[in-house]
């Protein structure tokens, strides 16, 4: 019957399985069997038979039964944290439940982790009682952002007399990401008393749903202080009148992730750089209590909750900061060649404080960045020269090329704008920027080069 034929499959390839598992000495043990076996019967020796029969038969019996106690363990693993910068430490914990009723050997456990987080742990666990559990763990660290895979858990099991040590692999995998590094930003004021940004802060409705455009009729569980008593009287029915709160005021930051806009690669390039400003700027402004979105290059909106792109509630905020970093942490060179399609994106509206990190600029791409000007309340730029980035550092300086253009091009168009220089620190292009803003600072400092 079919259901026979299946038990027979699966038992022939367990035997398979268990006798592919043999070790050295168990292979050893098996051929000095068969061999004393064979030596037995041509020469007739019925001792020599019965010691033949002991050696192939040990092998097999460790065999057969360390391959029918293959599923009494239970593993299971657990990030702490779950989301980590690039450069610092998580810890995984790893557990071993025996689920039976027997106690278990002696158990080697390993971890399948990519070669960026390190070796690959592996831990040599006692015999583990009957109902016992045994916990272990290991540190995993990576300088590369990135969602890095880990597991299926192996677990190497082996008999008392080391004749079979067979590897069962346990179904579920978890995941690292590695966010970018995220640096503290001062308190300053990129902007004067603009639209969406800072202290000047607009007021709007409060807007619950298109028909609280106008004066709504009364709804049930309604404050009576929001009844407009002159409406209700005109149209013989309770009247409400709509709300104003402050509106969370915009913040879009805008990651250039054009491939020919940057040289290099590795922790260390500027790339690397542009994207953990972008992940500090967006943690910063969020913290500040702004409405905040990460737009790249090819249009890309993130966290895109509404049609507009930007963050929600500030209870969301937490949310949002995650999906941000998450989509920082994986995020890549595009294929594009321009800035158009974050362009079309930004000229919909008024998208309050502007923050751009950008590579190389071309003079139509910069014209593109001077139009952006025009559709926000504030703009700030972050202009990385990729060359300074890939070229040895100097006493020299170099000479100055087409970087002071753009650069002069987007100062003349009303954008705050400075350079990277190699090894940058971001807090203090920051305070830079301000200081730019505010005019205290210098035709040379304004440049950028002053800044380590």
């Amino acid at each position: 019957m079919p259901g026979g034929t299946g038990d027979a499959e699966d038992e022939k390839g367990g035997l398979r399985t268990a006798l592919a598992g043999l070790t050295t000495r168990g292979r050893s043990f098996l051929a000095a069997g068969v061999a004393a076996v064979i030596c037995a019967y041509v020469l007739g020796q019925s001792d020599l038979l019965r010691v033949g029969l002991l050696l192939a038969a040990l092998p097999l019996v460790c065999a057969s039964v360390l391959y029918r106690t293959r599923y009494r363990v239970a593993g299971s693993r657990r990030l702490s944290p779950g989301r980590v910068p690039a450069g610092s430490e998580a810890r995984v914990h790893l557990r071993m439940d025996n689920v039976s009723r027997l106690p278990t050997g002696l158990l080697m456990l390993q971890d399948r982790v990519p070669y960026v987080l390190g070796p690959r742990p592996r831990f040599v666990l006692d015999r583990v009682e009957a109902g016992g559990r045994r916990e272990v763990s290991y540190r995993v660290r990576s300088d590369l952002r990135g969602r890095y895979p880990l597991g299926p858990l192996q677990l190497r099991l082996t008999d008392p007399f080391g004749m079979c040590e067979l590897t069962r692999s346990f179904s579920t995998h978890d995941t690292l990401t590695v966010i970018p590094r995220v640096e503290p930003l001062p308190t300053v004021r990129l902007t004067g008393e603009a639209k969406g940004y800072g202290e000047g802060r607009q007021r709007s409705l409060a807007l619950a749903g298109e028909d609280d455009i106008i004066p709504r009729g009364y709804r049930y569980g309604d404050d009576l202080r929001r009844v407009h008593w002159r409406l209700t009287a005109r149209y013989g029915e309770l009247m409400v009148r709509r709300e104003e709160q402050p509106q969370r005021s915009r913040c879009t930051v805008l990651l250039d992730t054009r491939g020919i806009a940057y040289q290099g690669a590795g922790p260390d390039s500027a790339f690397e750089w542009a994207v953990s400003g972008t992940a500090s700027s967006l943690v910063h402004m969020l913290e500040r209590g702004f409405s905040v979105r990460l737009l790249t290059d090819d249009g890309s909106s993130v966290p895109g909750e509404g049609a507009d792109g930007f963050t929600g509630a500030s209870q969301q905020s937490a949310d949002a900061a995650g999906l941000m970093m998450d989509t920082l942490a994986v995020i890549d060179h595009s294929d594009g060649t321009g800035l158009s399609r974050a362009y079309d994106i930004l000229r919909s509206g008024n998208e309050g404080l502007l923050i751009a990190f950008l590579g190389d600029l071309d003079e139509e791409q910069t014209t593109v960045l001077a139009k952006m000007r025009q559709r926000s309340g504030g703009a700030v730029a972050f202009l990385l020269d990729s060359e300074t980035w890939v070229r040895e550092p100097t006493d020299v300086p170099g000479p100055l090329g087409r970087g002071e253009d753009r650069l002069r091009m987007l100062r003349e168009a009303g954008w705050t704008a400075v350079t990277v220089p190699r090894g940058a620190d971001l807090a203090d292009l920051w305070r830079l920027a301000d200081r730019q803003r505010t005019g205290a600072a210098s035709t040379g400092s304004t440049a950028g080069g002053g800044v380590r």
